[in-house]
């Protein structure tokens, strides 16, 4: 972050300083959380953030962003925000715009879609590094506070920002983009996460593609041409727009797409500037499309076509919970993949299961897909049918929110032997512990509320590591 003094902060946001001096300079950047928070940092108190100014202070924070005073305590107090906005954060968003400003230099580059946005923006953190400084977000920071959380991270040294954006309705992104207005937008996809909140696919489009619409004159917008929802939002962009996929309409494709015994795709990266051969590190077919996207933008700053290839190859992904890959000394092989699901996600991630099971017995260990609305039943027992086509040995489903996952299995020719369901992840994990054996390949997926990711780190004690990194892949949910 700038260094910057708490009363240019409180000029930027809008706010005025109570118990603090204005010639205060914050240098630990900025969080909204105690235990990130840096010495002489700025402490951002959300919502019940401020029961922790306190311990902020007294761990060193120079000052509180805040929506009220609070005695005693260096505070800038924001002004009360629009809507239904908490006040503290609508200010971070005012913060991060006017650093923004002052990096006139700076390339941003946003990612947004239903599914892909994290291993995206770790694959492009990767690639962009080899060309300058770069600043991407840790995790999924891609909300009203997080993301703006990741812009205060840049500073004079910043060649290039990556942001990930997500939404749960039409405006969350307009607003984003309004903080922070993108040089390069990626639309990954267009898929079912928070239907239950869109209203449908097309609202979906719809809010995804306010993406494109921020873009000026000299930007350039990165569309999947696989997706028809994707590819038409190349009609709401003022500027450039360059088409990724394996049909003949992209610009950047993959030719010759082929999975290893591991489920890594290999393929040819064919452009305008010449052809490379990449094979990823990544578990899951649906990595392709991630990767392309990635190389469009590596094209776009000017990289060359083979060190965008040798990039690929050689990233892994960096967040936890996303196809993370790893193997018991009594070889068995976990697959923790429960930080997000949807219909989408899941259907990508049990395409996977039986590439890694090699004929060998495979377990789905199933939990809930939230904020599918009035979908909820359709998509569930959608996903237990699909598990019995793709012959998925064992399927385990966990809480009552999935229990439409094992019915579908049901109608769709299982049997109980094949098919249970349990109430929680204690029962889960006692029925896995009885039955697991070597050789048997177990997917754990379920959105992050439902809780089955803890379940998978339960069942993956005492393995050898994680293949390809802190998570070898990912087939997430968010919006």
């Amino acid at each position: 972050m700038i260094t910057m003094t708490l009363a240019e902060i409180a000029a930027a946001v809008g706010g005025e300083l109570h118990d603090a001096d204005p010639d205060s300079t914050v240098t630990g950047g900025v969080a909204a959380d105690t235990r990130k928070l840096s010495p002489r940092g700025l402490f951002v108190a959300d919502g019940r953030g401020h029961d922790f100014a306190a311990e902020a202070v007294h761990k060193g924070a120079a000052a509180v962003l805040s929506s009220r005073p609070l005695p005693g305590l260096p505070c800038v107090v924001a002004p009360p925000a629009q809507g239904h906005r908490d006040a503290s954060v609508a200010a971070v968003g005012r913060l991060a715009r006017h650093l923004l400003d002052r990096l006139p230099h700076l390339t941003v580059v946003a990612v947004t879609g239903s599914a892909g946005k994290t291993t995206t923006k770790d694959l492009l953190a990767q690639l962009l590094a080899g060309a300058g400084e770069t600043v991407a977000p840790e995790g999924s920071l891609n909300d009203e506070l997080g993301m703006p959380l990741t812009v205060l991270r840049a500073d004079e040294q910043t060649r290039y920002l990556v942001l990930e954006m997500g939404a749960k309705g039409v405006g969350h992104i307009r607003y984003l983009t309004e903080l922070a207005p993108p040089d390069i937008s990626v639309v990954l996809n267009v898929g079912l996460a928070h239907v239950g909140e869109f209203g449908g696919k097309e609202m979906t489009a719809r809010a995804k593609g306010e993406l494109v619409e921020a873009l000026g004159e000299d930007g350039i917008a990165v569309l999947n041409a696989d997706d028809p929802l994707v590819a038409a939002m190349a009609g709401r962009n003022r500027g450039r727009t360059v088409f990724v996929g394996e049909g003949p309409d992209a610009t950047v494709r993959a030719e010759g797409v082929r999975l290893d015994d591991a489920g890594r795709a290999a393929f040819e990266l064919v452009t305008a500037a010449g052809s490379a051969k990449v094979a990823l590190g990544l578990v899951g077919r649906h990595h392709v499309a991630n990767a392309l996207a990635v190389a469009a933008v590596g094209l776009a700053v000017g990289l060359d076509v083979a060190a965008v290839a040798e990039s690929l190859s050689a990233a892994v992904a960096l967040s936890r919970w996303r196809m993370e890959v790893s193997v018991r000394p009594d070889g068995v092989t976990i697959v923790n993949d429960a930080y997000n699901a949807n219909p989408d996600s899941m259907r990508a991630a049990l395409e996977t299961l039986p590439v890694l099971a090699r004929g060998g017995r495979s377990w789905a260990v199933l939990g809930e897909m939230l904020e599918l609305g009035e979908a909820a039943d359709e998509g569930h027992e959608g996903v237990g049918r699909l598990a019995v086509r793709l012959g998925v040995s064992r399927l385990v489903v966990v809480g009552a929110g999935a229990r439409a996952i094992e019915r579908g299995a049901r109608a769709e020719g299982y049997s109980g032997e094949e098919s249970v369901f349990v109430p929680d992840t204690d029962q889960a994990l006692a029925l896995l512990r009885r039955e697991l054996r070597a050789g048997d390949v177990v997917l754990v997926k379920s959105s992050r509320d439902a809780g089955l990711r803890h379940l998978g780190d339960t069942l993956s004690e005492g393995a050898a590591g994680r293949a390809g990194g802190p998570g070898t892949s990912t087939v997430e949910g968010g919006a």
